[in-house]
């Protein structure tokens, strides 16, 4: 991250500094439309042999076909990711929910057109993952939060997923799109589960 904002291609938006951690976070921006599409560029190479099946699963997201999106995300996991990348255990240093929240966001970029994507922003109670607004008042709205399995919380990546659905809920994530005037019949709500290369979408 710190060899982007060198770069250029980030820029620091906001800082906020976490008791809890002892940590600065930071809001970030990509400093403009070519750097957009450059990192566009970047992530469509690293999946090209997976051209159908991406589009297959954006489609899967918006319909939503919770199957489809599960077969994709678990074959390109297996194929492609690292233990490396995902970690095998959840720990503040391999920070996977990180790391697929980060890959997940970058397949929704060709939806830019038809929805405003925003991450890690504060609605409700809390600061939810990924939000998808329509840019068109007839299609739907999706709020996504991702979970890592926690073997001391729960027993299965199910128990995961009911848990990422259940903070969208107790955190009352959807009182921005409400207060857009979406109504809650049209906000879709998905939790990611994952442990290692092992994914769950419900």
């Amino acid at each position: 991250m710190s060899l982007l904002l060198a770069s250029g291609y980030l820029r620091a938006e906001r800082t906020m500094f976490d008791a809890a951690s002892g940590k600065t976070k930071y809001e970030l921006r990509l400093t403009n439309k070519e750097v957009y599409f450059m990192f566009v560029q970047m992530i469509e190479d690293w999946f090209r042999e997976y051209t159908p099946d991406y589009n297959a699963f954006i489609k899967a997201l918006l319909l939503p076909d919770v199957d489809a999106m599960n077969e994709y995300m678990n074959r390109v996991c297996e194929e492609i990711f690292s233990s490396f990348d995902t970690g095998r255990h959840p720990s503040k240093k391999s920070q996977p929910e990180r790391f697929y929240h980060g890959f997940v966001l970058g397949l929704m970029v060709d939806l830019a057109d038809q929805y405003v994507i925003t991450s890690n922003r504060e609605s409700g109670f809390g600061r939810y993952d990924i939000m998808l607004v329509p840019k068109q008042k007839n299609k739907d709205a999706y709020l996504i939060e991702f979970k890592v399995f926690h073997p001391k919380k729960e027993t299965s990546l199910a128990d995961t997923v009911q848990a990422a659905l259940a903070q969208i809920k107790e955190k009352n994530y959807a009182a921005e799109l409400l207060k857009m005037g979406i109504p809650a019949e049209k906000i879709q709500t998905y939790g990611f589960a994952f442990e290692g290369k092992q994914v769950l979408i419900g």
